[in-house]
Order: C-alpha cells, then sequence, then structure tokens
C-alpha cells in the first residue's frame, strides 16, 4: 500500500528514524501532518531547518547553544565554584526548572556503557577534566541518571575525581514527594534510608 505513494512512505520512514518512534507512530504522524493545514506543516519544517541551521553545542559545557556559548556559561551571576555533571542537555533543562541550582554545567552526552561500546572516551570526560584544571571549581555535583549506566558513570567520575582534592556529591535519591511508603518499591525505600539526612 505505502509502496504506491512514495512521498508518504518517504515522510513515514523519516519519522521512523526518530528515538521511540515505531513504524505504528510513525504512520500516525504522518497522517496527522497530512490532514494539517499547508501553512502548519511549512512552519514545522521550517523550525527543523531553523534547528539545525542555529543550534550546536556549546564550546565550554556543551549544552546546546544558539552561539559558540550558552546563556548559562554567559551569565556572570551563576556560581563559578560549582559545576554539575548531567549526561544530557534535556537532564540539564530538568534540573533548571527546578530553580535549586545556580552553579555551572557539564554535559557528557551520554553514559558509560560497555556493551553498547561507550567508554569515556567518547563521552565529553577529557573536557571535563580540562575545565577542573583551568577553572577555580571546588565542588562537582554527578547528576548522572539512576541507572545502570548512568550509576556506572557517576562511580567511574567519582573514581576519576578523588585525586583531584575537589568535593564530588551526588544528588539524593528516593522517595518522590506526596508518596505513600506502601506504594514504593523496596530499592526506592531502601535508597531514600540510606541518603536520610538530619532534620
Amino acid at each position: 500500500m505505502l509502496g504506491s505513494l512514495p512521498s508518504f512512505a518517504r515522510l513515514v520512514a523519516e519519522l521512523g528514524k526518530l528515538p521511540g518512534i515505531g513504524g505504528k507512530t510513525a504512520t500516525r504522524l504522518a497522517f496527522h501532518l497530512l490532514r494539517r493545514p499547508q501553512e502548519d506543516v511549512e512552519a514545522l519544517a521550517a523550525a527543523l531547518i531553523a534547528m539545525k541551521q542555529n543550534l550546536s553545542f556549546c564550546r565550554r559545557c556543551f549544552n546546546i547553544s544558539e552561539g559558540e556559548y550558552c546563556c548559562i556559561c554567559l551569565n556572570t551571576s551563576r556560581d563559578e565554584s560549582c559545576l554539575c555533571v548531567v549526561q544530557e542537555p534535556q537532564d540539564l533543562i530538568a534540573i533548571e526548572r527546578s530553580h535549586g541550582y545556580r552553579g555551572r554545567y557539564h554535559v557528557l552526552h551520554g553514559a558509560l556503557s560497555p556493551l553498547d561500546g561507550i567508554g569515556p572516551e567518547d563521552l565529553k570526560i577529557p573536557q571535563l577534566l580540562a575545565r577542573l584544571k583551568n577553572e577555580e571549581i571546588v565542588e562537582v555535583v554527578v547528576a548522572t541518571s539512576f541507572t545502570v549506566e548512568g550509576e556506572a558513570t557517576a562511580l567511574y567520575l567519582a573514581r576519576l575525581l578523588k585525586e583531584t582534592g575537589l568535593r564530588v556529591t551526588r544528588p539524593a535519591h528516593g522517595i518522590p514527594m506526596g508518596s505513600d511508603l506502601e506504594y514504593i518499591d523496596s530499592a526506592t525505600v531502601q535508597l531514600a534510608i540510606d541518603s536520610r539526612r538530619e532534620l
């Protein structure tokens, strides 16, 4: 059926290359776009082209940027002594949404995953080490994900940074606000107990 509609098949194939988009979802999105007015589809196409033309990665922290440096690196009111290391730019965005952190960032663009062939040299770890030598950083917050890969990356960085004399911290993790203990899985409860602090 799609073979007789080459333009539609091409769109489905391109949409299917996006992460988390399978064949059915790609087809559903293609039908949605087919039903949209011409100007909506042109606006989407223009936004995609503008994104590729105007966005890049910050030369200092590797966050997304519309120039040589991102808005966080250009902000002189940020705390220069604290550096938060995250896996991806979207992790940085999540931390910024909390309004609880006022330091600088370093984006690794991934996590260690030997099974997938991703080692330290495939991440922005050499650039991180260079920053630690050249900038007046006192604390490194390792805010990688709490997945197997994220934890492995955090442990690797902690070992690597131990010899620098810097304070290396990790965000506490455990029970979300508004949750009942009886509905929380035992591993999360254990992490929360282990990460307890004084009141």
